[in-house]
């Protein structure tokens, strides 16, 4: 994205030496996958995403699911995944039905692709598991999640990770420090969703992946266990969920 445009090199160096050994940067539209898959192709431990958000739904149509899919064929072992993809019902940037079909097309798409999915799901808890129970997709993350424990146990039954972002560090962030505390590590991915949502200390600036160990604090912190094991399981899932293997430095 756009933020980084000034020191993304320097970004990278820090993720390094902070012990991100891998990330995966997320395609929101067609542009921002194209250069998503360009900096996973100038980075060996960089992956990429492709999709459309559902914010930007209202712009996409059948030449956009093409050059999606052709994106991720031509690509192989660098698109690791669908998404970022779901349906948005706090801002409602593009219309509810445009959101509902374009989440439809992008889940069958991301079958076809044979691609795990990154799943946007804010203030549409029951429509978005009931498309993804529909649509048979059963491998995938829903990120940044937003929902209760409740909400969380209806997220494992269908096969997906929950990823915890920078939030959990924020003091009033009661209901996701409850999910982190009684869900199984197995199923918890971290991230950041940079440059937002940046945790404590740093809540209010640009995030950027070298953050992550202040969440991996924190989780360490509600799960009563070592961040190393915190960092190595979480980590250990994230590989599994999209295929991934560190690269030799």
């Amino acid at each position: 994205m756009s933020e980084f445009d000034s020191d993304r090199e320097e970004v990278l160096k820090r993720a390094a030496a902070a012990g991100v050994d891998l990330i995966v940067t997320v395609g929101t539209n067609v542009a921002l996958s194209r250069r998503a898959v360009d900096l996973a192709q100038k980075n060996k431990n960089v992956f990429a995403t492709v999709g459309v958000h559902p914010h930007d739904a209202e712009r996409a149509d059948k030449n956009t699911w093409d050059a999606l899919k052709k994106l991720a064929q031509a690509n192989p072992g660098k698109v690791v995944a669908y998404g970022e993809i779901g349906l948005d019902f706090f801002r409602n940037l593009s219309a509810r039905d445009v959101q509902l079909s374009a989440f439809g097309a992008q889940l069958e798409l991301a079958a076809d692709l044979r691609l795990p999915v990154v799943i946007h799901d804010r203030e549409a808890h029951e429509q978005t598991l009931a498309m993804i129970r529909a649509s048979g997709v059963r491998r995938g993350v829903f990120h940044c999640f937003s929902g209760d424990y409740e909400m969380a146990g209806k997220c494992l039954d269908l096969g997906f990770y929950l990823s915890i972002p920078g939030v959990v560090t924020f003091q009033k962030a009661k209901t996701l420090q409850d999910v982190v505390a009684r869900v199984p590590l197995s199923s918890l991915l971290l991230e950041t969703d940079a440059p937002y949502l940046a945790p404590v200390p740093h809540r209010g600036e640009r995030n950027e992946p070298s953050f992550l160990i202040y969440t991996a604090e924190k989780v360490a912190e509600i799960k009563k266990s070592a961040v190393e094991d915190i960092a190595t399981i979480t980590a250990q899932n994230t590989m599994n969920l999209f295929g991934l293997t560190p690269s030799a430095p």
